[in-house]
């Protein structure tokens, strides 16, 4: 376990910052503590300092998780966001959509948003920017990208994908043995 260095900050802040905006700050300096990200198997923790702390006491080889898996660094050292982040970037999320509760159940099975399926969009979302996916009862359920801006929205085909799919928590039944 080991602090990020400063090239794996920039791109892990780019990647949520595209979700959160200047909310990023939010994340690190809480009320409730202070927390920090650190690195274990390719994979970024979200943790507080006082469990961070404790876990010094453990040798790195024994460490299996600590805290909160925030996503994980590729082998090309791209960062991509795990569905475990989403109850830290809901809250904070700039950028939303609601589905309807139709859609909701191909949402969660890993399919992208349609049209059809869309209840609400967030006012001024630009094509290609990171969305949060919550139910019309205003779950979470996901994120994704916005595949149209909200203008296009409105002119377009029921059928054509609004929002590309990135992470939903089906996955946490879906793939529950591969999830750390």
């Amino acid at each position: 376990m080991r602090p990020l260095t400063e090239e794996e900050t920039r791109v892990m802040f780019e990647k949520i910052a595209k979700y959160i905006g200047e909310n990023l700050q939010l994340l690190i300096d809480r009320p409730d503590g202070t927390y920090c990200f650190r690195l274990h198997n390719d994979r970024v923790y979200y943790v507080s300092e006082k469990i961070l702390k404790l876990a010094a006491n453990i040798s790195g080889d024994k460490l299996v998780s600590l805290g909160t898996c925030f996503g994980k660094f590729t082998k090309t050292h791209k960062f991509r966001l795990h569905v475990t982040a989403l109850d830290y970037l809901a809250p904070y999320a700039k950028y939303k959509v609601w589905v309807k509760p139709g859609a909701e159940q191909s949402f969660l099975y890993g399919n992208h948003v349609l049209k059809s399926g869309l209840g609400r969009i967030t006012e001024n979302t630009s094509q290609y920017q990171g969305v949060v996916v919550y139910s019309m009862a205003d779950i979470p359920l996901g994120f994704g990208v916005a595949a149209k801006s909200t203008q296009d929205c409105r002119k377009v085909d029921p059928m054509a994908i609004v929002v590309f799919h990135q992470a939903d928590i089906g996955e946490y039944v879906r793939h529950e043995e591969t999830l750390t």
